[in-house]
């Protein structure tokens, strides 16, 4: 049997094929196989895994149009095919910003999705048509909503922040007091394993986070920690990094009003129904993932 993979080219297709490599067959889905759905070979296959679509533009640069036609309308014709084929398995890798893009509480799967921007719309969407449609005796479907991912090839603000300790420019940020949740995308790759490989996983929408959320001030501690450096915290007044991010904006610098925002905000996710219905502890911790990743910056470097 094999696994239909798409988006396999990207950050988490790259670590998720390594991680798949001695599991059954894997075979990756171009763009062009995914706007001809309906001529994709399903024969013998498992399961699709669909990570392909349009990330969230930090530069605010893409068009409206562009979400919606990555995110819903190739999820659609990609989920109608499966439908119609003999594929036991949909794994549908979504968003939290499919519910929220702010949090004033732990987030958890009955929380009510309100989106705000185009990519998180879009997300929701493409959940919306996937729960919609009858499900054929046989299959079944999974809905994974992870929170920020990273690891080995993470290129987001996690990267930044590195380069900040390397470079040993002082966090300029220690006033906020915040709390987030991250995800490892080596417990990212072992949910979607076990997905595969069991059949007594309830089909349905499922958070995915580390066990622990932390703060910007801890995780600049521990990348600092993995580069042996001692912790260089200002707590800069919140008016002042406000006036600079908007400066930001205009001109294009790293720290822009929504860098600001990802790295002081709220943003705790639960993972207690996806760990109830897995019945197994995730095999890396918060800190042991985010130190795995500062070790994979460090070699890039």
């Amino acid at each position: 049997m094999k696994n239909l993979i798409t988006g396999a080219s990207g950050f988490v297709g790259q670590n998720l094929v390594r991680y798949l490599n001695n599991i059954n067959q894997n075979i990756s889905l171009s763009r062009t196989s995914l706007m001809n759905a309906s001529q994709i070979d399903f024969e013998n296959t498992n399961a699709v895994i669909h990570l392909a679509g349009k990330a969230h533009d930090l530069k605010n640069v893409a068009g409206s149009a562009d979400y919606y036609e990555a995110n819903f309308e190739l999820t659609k014709q990609l989920y109608d095919a499966f439908l119609k084929s003999d594929a036991k398995k949909f794994i549908f890798v979504s968003s939290v910003k499919a519910v929220a893009d702010a949090l004033n509480e732990v987030l958890t799967e009955e929380h009510y999705p309100n989106p705000q921007t185009h990519y998180g719309k879009s997300k929701l969407l493409a959940e919306e048509y996937i729960l919609s449609q009858p499900l054929p005796d046989g299959k079944t479907y999974y809905i994974l909503r992870p929170c920020m991912i990273h690891g080995p090839g993470n290129k987001g603000n996690l990267n930044l922040l590195y380069k900040f300790v390397s470079f040993g420019i002082p966090y300029p940020l220690a006033a906020y007091d915040n709390k987030r949740s991250f995800l490892s995308i080596d417990n990212l790759c072992f949910v979607i394993k076990e997905i595969l490989e069991r059949n007594d996983i309830e089909r349905g929408v499922y958070n995915v986070a580390d066990d622990k959320s932390v703060s910007t001030n801890e995780l600049f501690v521990l990348l600092s920690s993995s580069l042996k450096k001692n912790p260089i915290l200002w707590r800069t007044p919140k008016f002042i990094l406000e006036f600079f991010s908007l400066i930001g904006d205009k001109l294009h610098l790293p720290l822009n009003s929504e860098r600001l925002r990802k790295l002081t905000e709220n943003f705790v996710v639960s993972n207690l129904k996806i760990k109830v219905a897995l019945g197994k502890e995730f095999p890396i911790s918060t800190n042991e993932g985010i130190l795995k990743t500062a070790h994979s910056f460090k070699k890039a470097m």
